[in-house]
């Protein structure tokens, strides 16, 4: 009896989990308003070539309600701005791809900022992350129902996804620190080989003289 009382809880478990899911399937970017927000961005450091380094620079981050206003307005919450990936950095990298379908979507895995909506001017002076990895971003902000659920957008780019990009170079993972210590260890190490081959020297003279 036990046994039955444990099955049908996970039966219905899992029968609640695949309605969540696909509802969450009927989700879809493209039946999102476009252009509801207006969202700009300016790196700390710009110019022809220059790259962003992670854990270092910053971005200027502003977003409001689009000029031209949005007809879903009165469900927004929450606003949630996003780091995204510009498509050359997407290429050949199947876990940054673009689907349609929101859960599966991967172009915007990293989380700036969520604030409550408010339709004047917000802004953010955002440092990108230490873990931000190399490559050619944008940002998105996402306005989010009470259910959070995403009902509108705005980004900093155009729709093709091909202005106002800029790089970010990831941080190597070494610090200075280490390679400061890693230093000290090695010459530590050599003095330490040298002493040792010294006092073996000096015992097989003394060894010598007896």
């Amino acid at each position: 009896m036990a046994i039955q009382k444990i099955l049908f809880a996970s039966l219905l478990i899992c029968s609640l989990i695949q309605s969540s899911h696909g509802a969450e399937k009927e989700r879809l970017f493209s039946e999102l308003e476009k252009g509801s927000l207006e969202v700009t961005t300016k790196p700390s450091r710009e110019g022809a070539g220059v790259v962003l380094d992670a854990g270092i620079d910053k971005i200027s981050i502003t977003w409001k309600l689009s000029s031209t206003g949005s007809k879903k307005e009165a469900e927004f919450k929450t606003i949630k701005v996003k780091l995204c990936y510009a498509p050359p950095s997407q290429v050949d990298r199947p876990w940054r791809k673009t689907h349609d379908e929101l859960f599966k979507d991967k172009t915007c895995p990293h989380k700036i900022v969520a604030r409550p909506y408010d339709k004047t001017t917000q802004s953010i002076d955002w440092i990108l992350e230490r873990d931000i990895p190399t490559g050619t971003y944008f940002v998105r902000a996402y306005a989010v129902d009470e259910h959070d659920h995403e009902v509108a957008f705005g980004q900093s780019t155009n729709e093709a996804k091909t202005t106002s990009l800029f790089s970010v170079q990831a941080i190597s993972g070494r610090h200075k620190s280490l390679d400061i210590a890693s230093v000290c260890f090695s010459v530590f190490s050599v003095l330490a080989l040298l002493v040792f081959f010294v006092n073996e020297k000096r015992k097989a003279k003394i060894e010598q003289s007896k």
